[in-house]
């Protein structure tokens, strides 16, 4: 698994976390955002946004 330095740099070199990340909703992406710092993988990209769509159902 690749880590990166923060949400940034993953989409930036990640295309398939890029894609993912611009599939969710606005409102998931801008909480995704806020904390950017703390993303540093296609997983835990993904773990946070699936997190986020349960609490926001």
């Amino acid at each position: 698994m690749d880590r990166f330095h923060n949400l940034t740099e993953l989409l930036a070199i990640d295309r398939s976390a890029h894609a993912y990340f611009h599939s969710l909703p606005a409102h998931i992406r801008q909480q995704i955002t806020a904390c950017s710092a703390s993303v540093h993988s296609a997983r835990e990209l993904q773990g946070y946004a699936e997190q986020l769509l349960r609490k926001n159902n």
